[in-house]
């Protein structure tokens, strides 16, 4: 069974729960005199909406990325889930004004019958049984949606205990407590509904994760062998996945290559260890760029390559071609390694010539060292062994 097929499965069942206790509850409700059953049968009826609405949701959140959404449908789910906070909050303000409303008109409250009491304990047992099933598969599954619909029952089973204990203090000849139950369903509907839309909204504007959850990974990434630091982390959080994008600093005297295969490292561990993270970005840093743009004020291999040409132009060394020019860029200077194609016709004093671009080089502020290299070639350019 697929993890979606799974989640409508039990979504599917919650809802057949909920169309039959709400009915059962705002009937009987009705019917036996309890203000306080009829709201929480409300709730149940509310409950089975937002079943309806999980199941189309989880159906295009699941979705592969595709042009439109490079990033996935995962957002949709954080949606809804905001969706069903805003509706918990209005079915709560609704429960909450009714009741009170029966408080302060003054009419003479009825008292509740014993069906109301059979009901709501029947309420209290399958929404703690629909609860924990269905938490249990959104934590399996790793669904906020699923753990904020889990949550929705329990807010049923909780009011229902309420429910119950107004319902058997009016009976006992307080009739006022069943009202006051309701309201207190009507608080305790709007708190997860608050605490569910804070948490998605917060998603939304890309809040980071918390700050042990970023020295976890940080730490993990510093394992592999080569990475000198971590910086400019970010995270965040797309419903159930975590974007990471971070900075990863090598020695200068690597190749290109090297340093994307040990950040694809850096990424294999993370994932490996958790499995949450769906997407990491990582850029590779041969020095620490927080403090200052130094490209600003370094030159490029351009540059560089002209100012090599003229040395060896001015000490008629341009028989010596360039092979193989490697910079590396530090905060403040660069160190070269010139590998130079040495014709076997040719006779050059070498350790002079590096000598001599060692201190011609030094003129320029951002020069660090030049590491001369040679290549023998016979006349036709082929490398001799």
């Amino acid at each position: 069974m697929t993890p979606q097929s799974e989640a409508q499965k039990i979504t599917l069942i919650g809802a057949v729960l909920d169309a039959l206790l709400g009915a059962l509850k705002i009937v009987i409700g009705s019917i036996a005199h309890s203000s306080a059953l009829v709201a929480d049968g409300i709730h149940s009826l509310s409950d089975l909406l937002t079943d309806f609405m999980v199941i189309v949701i989880l159906k295009y959140s699941h979705q592969e990325p595709d042009k439109e959404h490079p990033w996935g449908h995962a957002r949709f789910e954080t949606l809804g889930t905001i969706i069903l906070g805003g509706l918990l909050i209005l079915v709560a303000g609704a429960i909450a004004y009714d009741s009170l409303h029966t408080l302060i008109s003054g009419n003479q409250l009825l008292i509740p019958e014993w069906p109301t009491l059979l009901v709501a304990a029947i309420s209290v047992i399958a929404k703690e049984a629909i609860f924990r099933y269905t938490l249990a598969i959104g934590q399996k599954l790793k669904s906020d949606l699923l753990i904020a619909n889990a949550w929705h029952s329990r807010t049923d089973a909780l009011s229902s205990i309420i429910v119950f204990v107004g319902i058997a203090g009016a009976m006992s000849g307080f009739a006022w407590l069943d009202a006051v139950a309701a309201i207190l369903v009507g608080f305790i509907v709007a708190k997860i509904g608050i605490e569910l839309s804070w948490k998605c909204v917060q998603e939304l504007l890309d809040t980071a994760l918390p700050e042990e959850d970023v020295q976890a990974y940080t730490d993990e990434i510093m394992q592999v062998e080569g990475i000198l630091s971590v910086h400019n982390f970010k995270s965040r959080r797309m419903a159930s996945h975590i974007l990471l994008e971070v900075h990863l600093q090598i020695a200068p005297y690597l190749s290109a290559s090297e340093g994307h295969f040990i950040g694809d490292m850096a990424v294999y561990r993370l994932r490996a260890r958790f499995p949450d993270i769906k997407h990491v970005i990582f850029h590779i840093d041969t020095y620490d760029d927080e403090a200052e743009n130094y490209c600003q004020v370094l030159p490029n291999r351009v540059e560089i390559s002209r100012c090599l040409f003229a040395i060896l132009d001015r000490h008629d060394a341009t028989e010596l071609k360039i092979h193989r020019l490697s910079l590396h860029y530090h905060t403040d200077a660069i160190e070269i390694d010139l590998q130079l194609n040495h014709p076997d016709t040719v006779t050059y004093d070498l350790p002079d010539l590096q000598q001599q671009l060692n201190t011609e080089l030094s003129k320029h502020a951002w020069f660090g060292h030049l590491n001369l290299l040679v290549r023998h070639t016979d006349s036709n350019d082929q490398v001799l062994k």
